[in-house]
């Protein structure tokens, strides 16, 4: 296969030089240019033909919010993973820059004078999305090439195409008690569409993981407050579980259900990391098994990996339900896929479907 074409957009000029050398590590990445802004680098798209662009955000002349919505309009294929500085201004670009199209992000290392950390927390946290996107791009000029070629339109098939909307919406047994949803990459929008389509009313309480680092999550709890008819907010250790309440795992720390007598209550902390994450999909979900059993609905949505597949297991043994985000509508079909993959789905529906889903699930057996 080709190597990964990668652009690199930084006004610092120790920030391009670093991260091209260190992406020219890896045998499947070409770094095909840099840019110090965003003019620069709408030019060199043109002229390099990248399959993904690292994006700064903070930039003169034309920043990385108004660089992303020129590619977006006029390269809307590219993938543009945001390299973002991990502070609150940072935080918030980014968000703003996924609900404009890109296609992921990646924290810069906070200490750029430690070669050693730099290395390994690009080599942890962005590579692997380059690949990820970029391998989708190279595949998809391969396949449009050999599309054109023969002349033949090509059909997409996978596993999602055995499971049709058709199908008659399961019901639950026992009375649904809480919703507790695994999301990753692509999250921030999928919630939101997700959120904003459940009623006010809604009989229980949510509980989210959404792989996110601090300060991230307590700014996306605040932006779906402000989508969603219910009370969204970073989860606290301690605060009881209560109907039409969302609460998503604040960064860096795993969230829990625990009975307390008569209620439920929320439990944060930092145990290790579970398939390198925290928090992790895992957590929440095998908690969620061992409260509520066959009471629970888990969703999981769009996201890289297979976080929330062992929980998933756990919970469908406890006679919970699982619905699962499908392949077209999600931006990776990772964590979602690995769950209908091993048959552990009772529904997979593409996301604007998920919360009509959602209520028939859980308003019809309260």
């Amino acid at each position: 296969m080709p190597k990964i074409r990668v652009l690199v957009v930084d006004d610092a000029v120790v920030v391009r030089s670093r991260l091209s050398k260190l992406l020219a590590e890896d045998p499947e990445l070409e770094v095909v240019g840099v840019a110090a802004n965003g003019r620069i680098a709408l030019a060199k798209i043109a002229q390099l033909n990248p399959n993904v662009v690292i994006l700064d955000v903070e930039m003169p002349d034309m920043d990385g919010l108004a660089t992303l919505a020129a590619i977006r309009q006029t390269y809307p294929h590219i993938a543009v993973i945001m390299f973002s500085t991990f502070t609150r201004a940072g935080a918030i670009a980014t968000l703003d820059a996924l609900s404009l199209g890109a296609s992921d992000y990646a924290t810069k290392p906070s200490h750029l004078g430690n070669i050693e950390a730099i290395r390994q927390h690009v080599f942890d946290d962005l590579v692997p999305k380059i690949k990820l996107f970029g391998t989708k791009q190279v595949k998809s000029q391969k396949s449009k090439v050999k599309t054109q070629e023969s002349g033949v339109r090509s059909q997409e098939s996978g596993a999602c195409s055995n499971f049709s909307p058709s199908d008659p919406p399961a019901v639950f047994s026992p009375t649904p008690k809480i919703v507790a949803i695994g999301v990753s990459t692509g999250g921030p929008n999928a919630l939101a569409v997700l959120l904003s389509q459940l009623p006010a009313d809604f009989p229980v309480p949510i509980a989210i993981v959404q792989h996110m680092p601090p300060m991230f999550t307590q700014l996306l709890a605040e932006r779906l407050a402000a989508k969603s008819r219910l009370k969204v907010a970073e989860a606290v250790s301690g605060r009881v579980l209560e109907p039409g309440q969302v609460w998503i795992a604040p960064g860096d720390f795993h969230l829990a259900v625990q009975r307390d007598g008569k209620v439920v209550r929320l439990v944060t902390h930092q145990a290790p990391p579970e398939n390198s994450c925290r928090p992790s999909v895992d957590v929440l979900f095998s908690s969620v098994a061992e409260v509520f059993g066959a009471s629970a609905i888990a969703i999981v949505l769009t996201g890289m990996g297979q976080d929330g597949l062992r929980g998933c297991q756990q919970l469908r043994e406890a006679g919970g339900r699982v619905l699962v985000q499908d392949e077209a509508s999600s931006v990776v079909w990772g964590m979602p896929g690995f769950v209908a993959n091993a048959g552990l789905a009772n529904r997979v529906l593409p996301i604007d479907q998920m919360a009509d889903e959602t209520i028939r699930q859980v308003c019809n057996n309260t």
